[in-house]
């Protein structure tokens, strides 16, 4: 009869791929103009009228939120002047959120038709990343399970019961660039979004 002997650890590690279900980026507005007070007003102008175009196109697909707005002044860059303010610069920059994929290029579009010269941040992600990250514990737990009787049984032993199973650290849902791009005359690429997770266990070796 097989007795305990000692413990082992052993480690498993799972990535799956999802359709991503969710597209954000950031679009803003930069202006510049001799005092902050009309830098500040031809950027609002401009805003207002991006923002309205991206409601336009976005509906009620998703959301528009500020993420960044500041106003701040520009030097000279000529010799011996570097302290001479010779204007200031306006920057209003929003965080669209689309559950629409294939609106990502037509928002780009429409903020930039309408005033937007500042695009980035294009990231895909999930609503709800839990079902995916449990599926992808679950499949960590079963290759560390594998590993553990694959080194019990290289120490001529055998795995025996799971005392304790600790969660790793969990890799957010990050894109994976690979697809079909979206119809609209700013082609963009929708790709899948990987999730990670990592699942230590300790079982008792038998001898």
């Amino acid at each position: 009869m097989l007795k305990p002997s000692g413990s082992i650890q052993a480690t498993g590690t799972a990535t799956i791929n999802v359709q991503p279900d969710q597209v954000q980026l950031d679009i803003g507005v930069v202006t510049q103009a001799n005092t902050a007070a009309q830098a500040g007003q031809q950027n609002a102008v401009q805003t207002n009228a991006m923002i309205t175009a991206l409601n336009q196109v976005l509906g009620k697909s998703g959301t528009i939120q500020t993420v960044g707005y500041s106003i701040y002044p520009r030097y000279s860059t000529a010799t011996g002047q570097s302290n001479t303010i010779v204007g200031y610069t306006a920057q209003n920059t929003v965080r669209v959120t689309s559950f629409d994929l294939t609106l990502a290029g037509p928002l780009i579009d429409a903020a930039n038709q309408a005033g937007a010269n500042s695009v980035g941040g294009l990231n895909f992600g999930l609503q709800d990343s839990e079902p995916s990250r449990l599926q992808a514990l679950s499949l960590a737990g079963k290759q560390a399970q594998t590993h553990a009787t694959a080194i019990a049984s290289g120490l001529g032993a055998k795995a025996g019961p799971v005392i304790s199973a600790v969660e790793g650290a969990y890799a957010s849902p990050s894109p994976v660039f690979a697809g079909t791009a979206a119809s609209s005359s700013t082609p963009i690429v929708s790709g899948t979004v990987s999730v990670t997770a990592t699942v230590t266990i300790t079982v008792q070796l038998l001898q």
